[in-house]
């Protein structure tokens, strides 16, 4: 059973109504965020959380200003019509390198389904059309990159945590999404895996009633060079996901549904 997510008051995909003059505090992540509500425009602040450790629970509150003069705010004219601020999970907006808690040897014709779990940025969205002011990364990211050489690649973030081989370790909170991604080797030999990359732009993000985030599974097929690996994205959720809502689509629209895509960089 998946453990569920407690003791969380802010909430995903749900309208918060502000007066003028008020301000919405969250702390989340490793991210405090404030955003005011004022006569003709929103303002947002956000900085990094002063604790070191990744916290457990999305605390908010409306009220009066409760943040620093130091943190300068950034302002939106108010587009109108409505009062009301959503916030919307994304995954991020490169791929994101994701390695095993020890490398993995994967047999000849052997597979194996390791879950990812990697966090999400926080968009802000207002009034009654649901306009987006902003996105924010709850966590700074990490950057490195993946290529055979320093000319021939591509920046990618780092994975705060490692993937794991059974779903109950992955660590789960209202702000990670976990991704299921199946590893098939056809290859005639073994193959060490120590990292990969996982090209969270074409993935869509979900939540299930105990308030986890899932995207769909992703499946890594490799039948010759590793260079040449072939990847699909699964038009559904797996079972252990259980009953979960669509919150947001992926940042790459695909031509077609699970459409199978060569990279020649899953494995760096």
């Amino acid at each position: 059973m998946n453990a569920k997510v407690t003791g969380s008051d802010g909430q995903w995909d749900h309208p918060y109504e502000l007066q003028p003059g008020q301000t919405q505090s969250h702390e989340l992540s490793q991210s405090r965020v404030w955003v005011t509500l004022l006569d003709t425009e929103w303002q947002v602040r956000s900085e990094a959380s002063p604790q070191e450790d990744d916290r457990d629970i999305w605390s908010q509150a409306i009220g009066p200003v409760d943040h620093s003069d130091e943190v300068k705010p950034q302002r939106f004219i108010h587009p109108g019509p409505g009062d009301s601020v959503t916030y919307l999970p994304a995954l991020a907006n490169l791929p994101t390198v994701i390695r095993p808690y020890q490398p993995l040897t994967i047999p000849p014709k052997g597979e194996c389904t390791v879950y990812v779990g990697t966090v999400t940025w926080l968009r802000i969205l207002v009034g009654d059309k649901r306009h987006e002011l902003i996105e924010l990364p709850l966590t700074e990211p990490a950057r490195t990159w993946v290529g055979p050489s320093t000319m021939d690649g591509e920046v990618c973030y780092t994975a705060p945590s490692y993937a794991r081989l059974v779903l109950d370790l992955v660590p789960k909170k209202p702000w990670r999404a976990i991704t299921p991604v199946r590893i098939c080797n056809q290859r005639a030999e073994p193959f060490l895996l120590e990292r990969f990359s996982l090209p969270t732009t074409l993935l869509s993000l979900h939540q299930n009633e105990e308030g986890v985030l899932w995207t769909p599974q992703v499946t890594v097929v490799c039948e010759t060079d590793l260079s040449a690996a072939r990847l699909k994205v699964d038009t559904t959720l797996i079972a252990a996901a259980g009953n979960c809502q669509l919150l947001s689509g992926p940042r790459e629209k695909s031509e077609r549904a699970g459409v199978v895509r060569a990279f020649d960089r899953i494995f760096g």
